[in-house]
């Protein structure tokens, strides 16, 4: 399946319905209620399971099973994903609950980036971005999912958005959001979603933290913070991450 990436809410939304129309046939869905399914309902982790089979991390806790799917669209590796998905009255085993998926697709989903000391700027970039407030710009089950919004240009030029831990030990949990639009940045602007594996981060024992984020934004310098605590175990899943390209040429 094509990688998904947020353009913004209404380009999301008819993605979304052409998305939901060729889901739903694949799947032989015959729910005729298939304009409440166009819209994403959750955000979750797709992880695979030793026996080939796989299930959804909707937040730290609850793990969702697909009773439609019997694989992982992604193959094996581990992405963040949007998805529109109704709860069945199924058994779900080990897992919190049954869903059946109307459709789902994944976002960029990518390690920290190493630390590249004074090539940092060269490589990684110092283009301004916003970062939207918004339900999928959150710290959950051990990855940064942002929202984000730049210019674009003529979309043809990938660009290329990275996280950098601080090298600064008084600071471990604060990272820091890069993007290198190599020189494509002006016109339009839109947004995209991408996805942060934070595994590289000292563990909070099971503690909640705060994890800063930082950022070049068109005004200037900015932060944010987020209530984060370090992945806890789940169901058998692989661990393989998964680094994609959107539909607006990032990577």
């Amino acid at each position: 399946m094509d990688v998904f990436s947020k353009v913004n809410k209404w380009l999301v939304w008819g993605m979304g319905i052409v998305f939901a129309m060729g889901f739903q046939s694949c799947l032989d869905d015959d729910n005729d209620n298939w304009y409440g399914k166009v819209i994403p309902n959750a955000l979750v982790t797709v992880k695979n399971v030793d026996d080939g089979s796989f299930f959804l991390q909707l937040d730290d806790s609850t793990t969702l099973l697909p009773i439609n799917v019997a694989s992982s669209p992604f193959g094996e590796k581990e992405v963040r994903a949007l998805v529109n998905y109704d709860e069945v009255d199924e058994v779900s085993g080990r897992y919190s609950k049954a869903v059946h998926i109307n459709w789902i697709d994944s976002i960029l989903t990518k390690p920290i980036a190493p630390d590249l000391g004074e090539e940092n700027d060269v490589v990684y970039g110092t283009d301004p971005v916003e970062i939207v407030r918004d339900w999928v710009t959150i710290a959950e089950d051990g990855y940064l999912t942002l929202r984000f919004r730049t210019e674009w240009g003529d979309r043809t030029e990938p660009h290329f958005v990275n996280l950098l831990k601080s090298q600064d030990p008084a600071n471990p949990y604060e990272v820091e959001f890069r993007h290198n639009s190599h020189g494509n940045m002006w016109g339009e602007l839109a947004d995209a979603l991408v996805a942060f594996d934070l595994s590289d981060l000292p563990d909070t024992q099971g503690k909640t933290v705060k994890l800063k984020l930082k950022w070049k934004s068109f005004d200037g310098d900015k932060s944010a913070e987020f209530d984060y605590c370090t992945r806890k175990g789940t169901p058998a899943a692989s661990s393989a991450i998964l680094s994609q390209r959107s539909i607006l040429k990032i990577q």
